[in-house]
């Protein structure tokens, strides 16, 4: 059991899509476990997703943002900015049980819900990281961490396994994110951005530098400073990739590619930055065993794919035939289900 943080420092991969499908489908194939899903993208799309989707959803997310105390993770950050250096081990009480709202989710999964008042906050939380006492900083940086805590204390659990859906921007609630987590799945589409993100990932989290000239950043200055755990890379997963024909599979397919060699290039020279899995086994010996150990691909299930976050379903448990999709009907065809699910279940199988 583990912390997952789902994040690239670039927008629009479908880093939202990604946490509510791996998190349904980890939570349904692990029905022993309870399984949590932190939210803390201002943007919230996952929770909505979620919570029903698009028009269920966001009906549910205004109710609670109007809640007092807001049962989102910004209720939440509003507690810790009240008492900053010590926590209140009130984390527990911003649990949703999710079932509860939306029938189509497992019933062991609960979410913290993002919440765009997220955006607001930010100052203040950034704020509290300078006065104060010496280790401010680092304890800012751990208030994820304590929120965890709180959930296994209030579940009388030692282990617990959590996915966090992270913003885009590298700002302090991806900071916060990251120093809860023990190991991060970096989704990416088949651009150059994404490429260019793979390097990001390295410079940022870790103050790897590409060039002489870089310089490193702040937080991975002042985690080793602090001594602060940061999580191993597990796996990139390339999402919604078209197959839609030859030309443009064949496109994407010379990007991925491209991206593929960017990701091997970045284990050739800094191995320890990944988790290697399933724990215990031997580390890749060629670039064929490195692909499949740490690069995944999840192709566009197209009106599939709308439906099932539109409607808060998860695609494994979606099913052929027409929808009614916001006062319209969409058609999903077994064919479409055929092209995404597998993905989804294979990925979610190598998830320890």
């Amino acid at each position: 059991m583990a912390t997952y943080a789902l994040w690239n420092n670039k927008g629009g991969v479908g880093k939202s899509y990604l946490s509510f499908q791996i998190a349904c489908e980890y939570a349904r194939t692990h029905p022993e476990q309870n399984i949590l899903v932190l939210d803390v993208c201002p943007q919230a799309n996952a929770s909505s997703m979620l919570l029903g989707g698009i028009h269920r959803g966001e009906t549910e997310l205004n109710k609670l943002s109007i809640s007092n105390p807001r049962r989102t993770i910004a209720g939440y950050i509003r507690s810790r900015i009240s008492s900053p250096y010590h926590s209140l081990r009130n984390g527990a009480e911003y649990l949703l049980h999710v079932k509860q709202i939306n029938k189509y989710i497992p019933g062991n999964l609960f979410l913290i819900p993002g919440d765009e008042e997220l955006e607001i906050l930010a100052s203040r939380v950034t704020g509290a990281t300078m006065p104060g006492p010496d280790d401010a900083w680092s304890k800012v940086h751990l208030w994820l961490s304590d929120l965890i805590q709180d959930v296994k204390q209030s579940w009388k659990v030692s282990d617990l396994t959590v996915f966090i859906d992270c913003n885009p921007s590298f700002g302090i609630y991806t900071e916060l994110a990251m120093t809860a987590s023990d190991r991060l799945i970096v989704p990416f589409s088949a651009d150059g951005a994404s490429r260019r993100a793979v390097r990001s990932v390295l410079n940022l989290l870790f103050g790897v530098k590409r060039d002489e000239g870089n310089q490193r950043s702040e937080y991975s200055v002042k985690t080793k400073d602090f001594r602060l755990s940061l999580p191993q890379i597990y796996c990139y997963v390339g999402n919604r990739l078209t197959q839609a024909n030859y030309s443009s599979a064949n496109a994407f397919k010379t990007v991925v590619e491209a991206i593929g060699t960017e990701i091997w290039d970045v284990w050739r020279r800094n191995p320890n930055h990944f988790y290697v899995h399933p724990t215990g086994g031997p580390p890749p010996r060629d670039r064929l065993s490195f692909k499949r150990m740490f690069q995944y691909e999840v192709v566009d299930a197209n009106t599939a794919s709308v439906v099932s976050q539109a409607l808060g379903i998860p695609i494994v448990e979606l099913t052929a035939g027409k929808w009614n999709l916001v006062g319209k009907t969409a058609t999903v065809n077994q064919s479409q289900l055929d092209k995404q699910q597998p993905n989804i279940r294979d990925l979610v199988a190598t998830i320890e």
